[in-house]
C-alpha cells in the first residue's frame, strides 16, 4: 500500500483480522489534496482514470492530469464566486468532467451534489430549492440545461450555470473556461467534520431526503474497494453506476484510488451487454460491479464470443440479488457474484467480503467498520433466523462513512440516531454463520394473518420462471387476513398474458413457498413504476 495512504489508514494484521481495521481521524483530511495531489507528486504517471466516450473515443488520465485539471477547475469556480460551503449540483452522466469538478469542489470546500440526468423538471426544481443550490455544472445532453433553466424559473438562488458539451447562451462553457486558469491551487483549510457531499435518497416512499457526508467519507470506502470489490494495484476496476447516485462513489473514485487501482469509465447512454463484454475484453478489466438487473442481461449472453478471463472478481448492490441470477451468471462466466448492502447514508455496510465464502442470495457479513445489529421493535436484538431491522450501534464510536445528518431536517436526523443507534429501515435475518439475508424495507413488510412476510422472497421465486422479466409483491386489504398478498408481474417481450400463466405462477409458488406466502391476486402489467435509480416504487403499487 502506498505510504501516503498509510498516513490516514491504520490496519492491523492486514487481510487477517478484519475486525481490527480502524481509521485515523485526521482533523483536516481532504481526499483531493491528501490523496490525488500527493499521488500526483509521488507517482505522477500512474493511470487513475481510463475514460471511453459513447463514441468509443478514449482518454487516459494520470493522477498528475487530474491534480492539474482539478486545480484549474477550482480556480475557475473560485473566480465565478463559488466558495467554501456553497452547494453545487453536478449533473454530468459519466463525463470525465465529473471527476475533475468533484475534486475541484473538494479543494474549495464546497458541497458537491451529484444528480441524475434523467431527472425531470419538477425533480430538479425540488432539489434546487431543498438544497439551496448556488451553482449547477451539467451536461448539455438530454436537454438537461433546458430542464435546469425551466426548473430555476421558480427559484432565484441559482447564481452560476456551467455547461459541459455544447456552448449555451447564458451558461459558462466548462472546457474552454478552465484553459484560462492556473494548475496550482492554494490549499484551503477545511475541517474533516465539515460537509463535503450531499446525496438525495431514492425517494421510493416519500420525497427524497438530503443526506450529508463529511470529508472523512472517502476513507470508509477503503473497505469497499479492498475487501469487497477486491481491486488490485494498477488493475482497472469497472463499476457501471451513473454519477448521479451514491453507488458511483462506491466504485468510481475514493476506495479504488486509495488502493491505487485505476477506474474504467464508459460514458454510455443505453446499456448494451455486447458492448460491455467487448470493452471488458479490450481493456482487460480486472474487477467489475453492476446491479442485479445488468447481470440478468449479461447472463443471457454467449460468453464464448468474448475473452472474459481478465475479470477475477464481480460484485453487485443496489437491489437484492436473487439466487437465480447468481447461478445463471456463474454458469456462463465461472464467477460468483459477491453481493453487498449499504445505503445513501452509509458506505458498504454488509457484504460478501474477502475472507468469507459466498452464500447465494445472502448479503454477506457485516463490514468491519460498522457495529451491525438486527433490532426488534422493542429495541432488543433479534435471534438467529428472526427478522429484525438492520441497525448500526454507535455507542462505541461513530464510524467514518456514516452520514452526518439530513440537511435542513434536524427532526429526521434526531430520529435516525435515536438512542445512539442508526436504524436503516431495512429488514433482514441472520443465520448461525453471521450471514445476513434481506427481507425488505420495513414499510414493505406485509403482515397477513399474524405472519410477517418479506416480499423479496416471493419475488425471487416468481423471477425463476423463464417467461418472467421482473415482478413486485405488495399487499391488498383483506377482511379475513387484514392484508393479502398481490403479485404484479412483467412478462418477457413476446409473451402474452393469460389465465394459464396466472395458474402456472400460482402452482409454482404453491410448490416453492409456504402456504401463508401464496398471493391472493396475480396481475400482469407492461412495466413497474420506478425511481430514476431503478428501484421499484412500491408505494405506487
Amino acid at each position: 500500500m502506498n505510504k501516503i495512504v498509510k498516513e490516514y489508514i491504520k490496519i492491523k494484521e492486514e487481510d487477517l483480522v478484519l475486525k481490527d481495521i480502524t481509521f485515523e481521524n485526521d482533523k483536516y483530511f481532504n481526499f483531493a489534496y491528501d490523496i490525488v495531489d500527493k499521488f500526483a507528486d509521488t507517482m505522477p504517471d500512474e493511470l487513475a482514470l481510463m475514460y471511453v466516450s459513447a463514441e468509443k473515443k478514449e482518454r487516459a488520465f494520470t493522477y498528475k492530469d487530474l491534480s492539474d485539471l482539478s486545480s484549474k477547475t477550482a480556480n475557475f469556480f473560485k473566480a465565478l464566486g463559488i466558495k467554501k460551503g456553497d452547494r453545487v449540483m453536478l449533473i454530468l452522466k459519466r463525463h470525465y468532467q465529473f471527476w475533475v469538478s468533484l475534486l475541484a469542489l473538494h479543494k474549495i470546500g464546497a458541497v458537491a451534489i451529484p444528480a441524475n440526468n434523467m431527472l425531470v423538471e419538477k425533480d430538479i426544481e425540488y432539489r434546487l430549492k431543498s438544497a439551496s443550490v448556488d451553482a449547477v455544472v451539467c451536461t448539455t445532453e438530454d436537454e438537461v440545461t433546458v430542464k435546469v433553466e425551466n426548473a430555476a424559473k421558480t427559484y432565484d438562488g441559482l447564481r452560476i450555470k456551467i455547461a459541459v458539451g455544447q456552448k449555451i447562451e447564458g451558461w459558462y462553457d466548462f472546457d474552454s473556461e478552465i484553459k484560462k486558469y492556473d494548475d496550482i491551487f492554494e490549499r484551503v483549510t477545511i475541517n474533516s467534520d465539515e460537509p463535503m457531499l450531499m446525496f438525495f435518497t431514492s425517494g421510493t416512499s416519500a420525497y427524497p431526503k438530503m443526506v450529508l457526508h463529511n470529508f472523512r467519507y472517502p476513507l470508509a470506502h477503503f473497505v469497499t474497494a479492498k475487501y469487497w470489490h477486491r481491486v488490485k494495484k494498477g488493475k482497472l476496476h469497472f463499476t457501471l453506476a451513473e454519477t448521479g447516485w451514491a453507488k458511483a462513489l462506491w466504485g468510481k473514485i475514493y476506495g479504488q484510488w486509495l488502493c491505487e487501482a485505476p477506474v474504467f469509465v464508459y460514458d454510455f447512454n443505453v446499456f448494451d451487454p455486447n458492448e460491455i463484454l467487448a470493452l471488458v475484453e479490450k481493456y482487460k478489466i480486472s474487477t467489475f460491479c453492476a446491479p442485479p438487473t445488468m447481470y440478468r442481461l449479461l447472463a443471457r449472453m454467449n460468453f464464448d464470443k468474448y475473452d472474459f478471463s481478465s475479470v477475477t472478481h464481480v460484485t453487485s448492490a443496489g437491489e437484492p440479488l436473487s439466487e437465480e441470477i447468481f447461478e445463471k451468471f456463474y454458469k456462463v462466466s465461472g464467477l460468483k457474484i459477491h453481493e453487498g448492502f449499504g445505503q445513501t447514508e452509509t458506505t458498504l455496510t454488509i457484504g460478501n467480503l474477502i475472507l468469507g465464502k459466498v452464500k447465494p442470495g445472502s448479503m454477506g457479513q457485516a463490514s468491519p467498520i460498522y457495529d451491525v445489529k438486527l433490532l426488534l421493535p422493542d429495541g432488543s436484538e433479534a435471534k438467529d433466523g428472526e427478522i429484525g431491522e438492520i441497525a448500526i450501534d454507535l455507542n462505541k464510536a461513530k464510524p467514518n462513512g456514516l452520514f452526518a445528518g439530513y440537511y435542513k431536517n434536524d427532526e429526521k436526523t434526531k430520529e435516525a440516531f435515536l438512542n445512539n443507534v442508526y436504524r436503516t429501515n431495512d429488514m433482514a435475518y441472520q443465520d448461525k454463520d453471521g450471514y445476513f439475508w434481506y427481507v425488505g424495507r420495513a414499510d414493505d413488510i406485509i403482515k397477513s394473518a399474524g405472519y410477517r412476510i418479506g416480499p423479496i422472497e416471493i419475488e425471487n421465486v416468481i423471477n425463476q420462471l423463464p417467461y418472467v422479466s421482473e415482478c413486485a409483491v405488495t399487499s391488498i386489504p383483506d377482511k379475513v387476513r387484514g392484508k393479502a398478498i398481490k403479485a404484479i408481474v412483467v412478462l418477457n417481450e413476446g409473451i402474452a398474458a393469460s389465465q394459464k400463466l396466472k395458474n402456472d405462477i400460482c402452482h409454482y409458488l404453491r410448490v416453492n413457498v409456504a402456504s401463508y406466502k401464496w398471493p391472493k391476486v396475480v396481475e400482469f402489467t407492461a412495466n413497474l413504476p420506478k425511481t430514476t435509480s431503478g428501484k421499484i416504487k412500491r408505494c405506487e403499487l
